[in-house]
């Protein structure tokens, strides 16, 4: 006979609680979800504007080679063909990412697989050449490695000024495993991702949570640690997808992160930029890139037929208390204390840690998905 009311206690209603959440129903378990904003679905959360779906907390692009998570989402909403190929903007000329034949062609006007892989050579060996001259045999920073996998041009342009204004710190103070490869691909394809699949939920991600969520408890406008007496005896078990080191009072020290601030405008025109994501890759422009929402759903001559659109401006920053954490920084120290605050964790037979705060680590949304069905093989 069960003395608790419920069998879990989600702290946080995005993709892993909800995706948990889910799974523990189908299996007969009664959930209570709780989370501190006012909606669900986390950092997946958009918002109706203009009948555009807005990525509020930047933007989100499902992509998986894994089909039996493929199968999954879409068994809860059907996505749709939305490809990612980013555009990078460098004072003002395009160029394709990830660095493909278009981009060599932009760069060096070279029109053929060998005419680049013989660019990409000779500027891969003037970077060896330059160590060998300071008497360096391994690259000690991210500059350069970066050099000695893409070369000086491509490195200047569209690596450099996005990376430092990404992590705040010059590319050469950035340690070389960040960029230890990139994507280089000898074909005129700009798709983004190397998986099979990829898409974005038919009417935006939060049709996707609320169907995960449908006939579970939840509580919105609930903060965890505010009502922690009260609500940790309502549960055999706690699912907890916040940060772990504020789950222990920060008894160690404060995990470091970025954070990202967007400025977010509706334009009096049916298509800004005429592409879902263009990096700004230069140094000078503060912005690391601008997303235009419309074009994750809407194609061709649907564009124009929805007379506005809207923008959004990232700025990357330090984080600092009151602000989004959205980026781990992974580096030596942080890993280090993070070890600290699993050790703990791992002595928990109540307490599963899930997602990017619990587990202090940066995840695809798929990894998420793939974390959350697991537990319930």
């Amino acid at each position: 006979m069960h003395s608790k009311p419920y069998d879990y206690l989600i702290v946080g209603a995005g993709l892993f609680g909800s995706v948990f959440a889910y799974k523990a129903k189908l299996g007969n378990k009664k959930c209570l979800v709780v989370d501190r904003r006012s909606q669900v679905g986390g950092n997946l959360y958009c918002e109706n504007q203009e009948g555009i779906h807005v990525h509020k907390y930047g933007a989100h692009i499902f992509h998986t080679s894994n089909k039996e998570v493929w199968d999954f989402v879409n068994s809860i909403v059907e996505f749709n063909r939305y490809t990612n190929s980013p555009v990078a903007n460098y004072k003002g000329k395009l160029y394709n990412l990830p660095f493909n034949m278009n981009t060599f062609y932009q760069m060096w006007g070279v029109t053929t697989p060998a005419e680049a892989k013989a660019k990409l050579d000779e500027q891969r060996a003037e970077a060896v050449a330059r160590m060998k001259e300071q008497g360096i045999s391994e690259p000690r920073n991210l500059e350069e490695q970066a050099q000695v996998l893409i070369g000086k041009d491509i490195y200047e342009a569209l690596i450099k000024g996005y990376t430092e204004k990404q992590w705040g710190r010059r590319c050469a103070e950035l340690p070389a495993f960040i960029i230890k490869r990139l994507p280089v691909r000898m074909v005129f394809d700009n798709n983004y991702f190397n998986d099979k699949y990829q898409g974005i939920p038919i009417g935006g991600y939060n049709v996707l949570i609320e169907r995960l969520l449908e006939g579970v408890d939840t509580r919105l406008e609930c903060d965890f640690f505010a009502h922690r007496e009260e609500l940790e005896p309502l549960a055999d078990k706690i699912v907890f997808t916040g940060a772990i080191d504020e789950f222990y009072g920060y008894q160690y020290g404060k995990l470091e992160y970025r954070t990202v601030r967007f400025e977010t405008e509706t334009l009096d025109m049916p298509n800004y930029q005429g592409n879902a994501v263009v990096n700004y890759t230069e140094r000078e422009v503060p912005y690391t890139r601008v997303i235009e929402h419309k074009h994750f759903e809407m194609f061709g001559a649907e564009v124009e037929q929805c007379p506005k659109t809207v923008i959004s401006k990232e700025y990357s920053s330090e984080w600092s208390e009151g602000s989004e954490p959205y980026y781990p920084v992974n580096d030596e120290k942080n890993n280090c204390l993070y070890l600290k605050y699993k050790a703990l964790a791992d002595m928990e037979p109540n307490v599963i840690f899930g997602g990017r705060l619990a587990e202090y680590k940066y995840y695809d949304m798929h990894h998420i998905v793939e974390k959350a069905l697991n537990y319930f093989k």
